[in-house]
């Protein structure tokens, strides 16, 4: 059974979500406050935490850097009722994995969820297939799929769980180009259209942390038209 954390102050909201949660056979707990949802993600370590934004006590974007600072991975749903890019984009910066804007359909809240658990599993068994690999060097990167770390010239990077998944999943075929809409379907788990805003948000800061050289990138390339690739020329 998958263990679900909710941190969000509106009971009503927390209450629906629950109801579904539990038909999906999930154990779901929940908080209030933005530093009671700190404690017990640390406490608990779920396999999943819905994250509002707008919290008493901490705001769900420091919750969510702490979170991250604690080096706990569970994927995090960001919540807001504030539609401006802004808001999504300074969530995924912090290290959530996705985001809904409220309102939201509960089709689409559970659509999500299972895409999150689906990706999970299909990251699980990806790992058990890659570990004999361990360690593969391309140039000045080092990618440690078993240990989950990267390293760049010696010095370790850090990623966040959808940035780390790109970049194995891109170094693990270079050459081979994928568009946007592939790599949200296998990496986030979903086809909305839309949404390929999300993939180019996660690319460039995964650029910014690995590439010598954002402007001219040597292990993430755009392949145009079409999307992106790794370099086959490492």
């Amino acid at each position: 059974m998958r263990t679900v954390l909710i941190i969000e102050d509106d009971p009503e909201i927390v209450h629906l979500l629950e109801i579904h949660l539990k038909d999906l056979q999930c154990e779901v707990h929940s908080a209030n406050r933005g530093d009671e949802g700190l404690a017990k993600a640390i406490q608990l370590i779920p396999d999943l935490i819905i994250l509002d934004i707008m919290l008493p006590g901490m705001d769900g974007v420091e919750v969510c850097q702490k979170i991250r600072a604690n080096n706990i991975k569970s994927p995090i749903i960001m919540l807001t009722a504030k539609a401006e890019e802004i808001d999504k984009v300074l969530g995924l910066e912090v290290g959530a994995d996705d985001y809904l804007t409220k309102p939201f359909s509960v089709r689409e809240f559970i659509a999500r969820v299972k895409a999150i658990f689906r990706r999970e599993q299909m990251a699980t068994t990806s790992k058990q297939e890659l570990t004999a690999k361990n360690t593969t060097q391309f140039g000045e990167l080092s990618i440690d799929i078993d240990m989950r770390k990267v390293m760049v010239s010696g010095s370790k990077v850090e990623l966040s769980p959808k940035e780390f998944e790109l970049l194995v999943l891109l170094s693990s075929n270079p050459g081979k180009s994928y568009d946007r809409s592939k790599l949200l379907n296998l990496i986030w788990g979903y086809e909305f259209k839309g949404y390929e805003h999300t993939v180019n948000s996660h690319i460039n800061r995964l650029r910014a942390k690995i590439e010598p050289d954002m402007s001219n990138p040597t292990y993430i390339l755009t392949t145009w038209g079409v999307g992106y690739k790794f370099n086959e020329e490492l």
